[in-house]
Formats: C-alpha cells, structure tokens, sequence
C-alpha cells in the first residue's frame, strides 16, 4: 500500500533566471510542506530527465543541491511517461519497505534556458537514427503521421482534434498558473499556422518553465488519503517505423493491466487525467482507455462530457496543451491537479466528485505507457 501524500507545482510558462535545479527544489519544497513532513523525513528520491541539464546522475546533483541524503535515488527516463513511471516505482518502493517517504520531483527551464533548433534537435533523437532522424522530423511530425491515419481509419476530421485544444484552454482559464489564459475557439484552432500537418499550432503543446514533484509514503500523513489502488505499464515499440497498429497500442495493454492490478473498472472511475502532448495524443487515448468509442472522443469532448461538471473531468487544470509542457514535470502537473481535486483544495476548479481517479502518461511517439487509479480514503 501506498499514499501520495504532498504535492508541490510551480506556475508554468516563462521563469527568468531559473534553473531547472531551481524549480524542481521549488516544487519539492511545495511538496513536502504539504505532506507535513521535513527535507529530513525524505528516504528516497525520484528524479526525471532533463534536456536542458542532461547530467548523468542528476537525481543525486538534485538531492545535493536540495540538501537531502537519500538511502534510495534513482533518475528514471521513459519520455512524457516518466512522472507516473516514476510514481509506480515509488508505489513498489515503499510497500516493499524499502523506503517510506520518496521525493518524486521533475523540472526545466526549457522556454529560458534551452534555445528553439537546441530543443527540435533533443527531442528529434526519439525517432530511430538510421531510418527517421536522418530524415529531418521533428516529435511533431511523428505525431502528424499518426494523426493522419488515425484520421483516415475513423473519418476524424481537423476540427475534430481541434475540440480537444479548446476544451485544454477552456480548463486552464481557471488556474492562475496555466500559462495560457486567452480562450480560443474551434476556429481560432484552424487559423494557427500549420506545424505538421494535420496539426496545427494549437494543437501543439507549448514549451515551458516549470517543476513539479510529490510525495510517496507508507502511510497516510493528512486526514484525507490519496492511495494507489494499481497501476501498469506497457513499452510496445519506440520508432514510427515499428509502431503495430492503431488498435494495438500499448495505452490499451497498460490500462487493462491496471484494471487487472486494481479491480477498478472504467465505469468507477470519476476523474480524469491523461496526457496531451497533442490533439490526438489526448483524442486517442481516451479511446484506448476506454473513456470514448472508436473515432468517438471529440464528439464526447464537444458534448461537454469532459467539462469540470461534466461526467468525467478531465485535466481540469488545463493540461499540456494548456498549463504548459516543461517536460517530465509537464505530465506531473497531471497528478498534482489530480490530488487537489481528489483532497477537495481545486478551489474554483473543485469537481463534485474525484473520489476514484484514473491517470495516464504516454512517452515517445505513444510508445511507452503507464496507467495508474488512485482512491480517495479517510
């Protein structure tokens, strides 16, 4: 058994003069103030990549630059599916006993301290060296070639991805620290300019400041918990160039895992959040999960079934596409507005029920995956 028991997010968007040691160590201190706990209660340290300090051991540079002697660290890369890699790892850390507080932290200052052609050219390197890279493709383009076929098998159309954008800004409205707070509308979405055709630039994610980082522990530390009830990951391919089919993909093999793991079903589940690097990132996989049929999501999307009183919140605080994407801490931010909203703290963001919540993080080009269900306890 396993608590989240702290939560710690900065505001995402442009952070002059920050590090991304500086944010994370922000963020972490956010954290463990809110699981009511000291630097020195912290026995374990889980820390994300980071291109813009692509050191070799950054988990033990971070725990020296924080002031924390772990008897546990360990740096864990597996692209946007990292922060609930991460979480997993410290779910099977604690209930073996091995730990009992892990400091769960990630963080960049990719907008500040990162330059455009330097951030297409580290993140270009998922694609396979020989047959993609060479090519000159950057993670946009992988997507854009999924987005096509998945267009062509299902009759999706543009402005159907584009529902998903919207709905992202919609959400991030309400929080102070999106990085984006001008609404957009369906149209304002085909008026971007073109990126990777079919997507458009605001069916992108921004780039992005930011850190974020949560507490795992043994036990519960607050009168409300947070426990992970399971979770599962599936790693089917890493290149374009491999990927099986649409309806083959590893979102599909992790979440029936999942549900395997913790006997939770779609049909308990009362929130959600799921990565959306990409329109058709959060399009496909809430079919694969299960939350749309086949080719069905924008239309769930446009019906309003998302919405934060709809009947399945989703990414309330506005998700990549919207609050911004500074990397691994991009996708954590998806769990820190997770537990706010199961603990009742969203503020005007507050959604009548999150008593059973269902997250999911997708790393490379829908390559690795990582499907968790958290519950509520008192």
């Amino acid at each position: 058994m396993s608590f989240i028991t702290g939560v710690g997010l900065t505001a995402f968007g442009r952070h002059e003069g920050s590090s991304s040691l500086d944010l994370m160590s922000k963020a972490a201190e956010l954290a463990i103030a809110d699981a009511g706990l000291k630097r020195a209660d912290v026995d374990g340290i889980l820390c994300g990549y980071s291109t813009v300090s692509p050191h070799i051991m950054l988990a033990t540079v971070f725990a020296e630059h924080f002031g924390i002697k772990p008897s546990y660290a360990h740096a864990v890369q597996v692209g946007g599916a990292t922060g609930l890699a991460m979480t997993m790892l410290a779910h099977h850390l604690v209930e073996a006993g091995v730990v009992r507080h892990v400091l769960v932290v990630g963080g960049e200052n990719r907008l500040t301290g990162q330059s455009r052609d330097a951030s297409i050219l580290a993140l270009a390197q998922v694609g396979h060296p020989d047959y993609e890279v060479v090519l000159g493709p950057t993670i946009p383009a992988y997507y854009g070639l999924v987005a096509s076929r998945y267009m062509h098998e299902y009759g999706v159309t543009q402005q159907d991805l584009a529902e998903c954008a919207v709905l992202m800004r919609r959400h991030a409205l309400t929080h102070p620290g999106a990085q984006f707070h001008d609404a957009i509308t369906v149209a304002d979405v085909m008026a971007s300019k073109p990126v990777a055709l079919p997507l458009k630039l605001l069916d992108c994610c921004p780039v992005s400041d930011g850190g974020a980082a949560f507490v795992v522990s043994r036990d519960r530390t607050g009168e409300t918990g947070v426990r992970v009830l399971g979770c599962a990951q599936a790693h089917t391919h890493q290149h374009v160039t491999a990927m099986p089919g649409l309806s083959e993909l590893g979102a599909e093999i992790a979440i029936a895992r999942a549900k395997a793991t913790s006997g939770v079903a779609i049909s308990d589940v009362r929130y959600a959040a799921i990565y959306d690097s990409f329109t058709i990132t959060l399009a496909m996989l809430l079919e694969d999960l299960g939350l749309a049929g086949r080719g069905e999501a924008a239309a769930r999307v446009r019906s309003g079934y998302f919405n934060g009183n709809g009947a399945m919140p989703l990414n309330t605080h506005g998700g990549l596409l919207s609050y911004g994407h500074c990397g691994v801490g991009g996708a954590m931010a998806h769990l820190v507005e997770t537990h706010l909203q199961m603990t009742g703290r969203a503020g005007n963001r507050q959604v009548s029920d999150a008593s059973v919540a269902l997250l999911h993080g997708d790393g490379g080009v829908l390559s690795s995956h990582v499907s968790m269900f958290l519950e509520r306890t008192r």
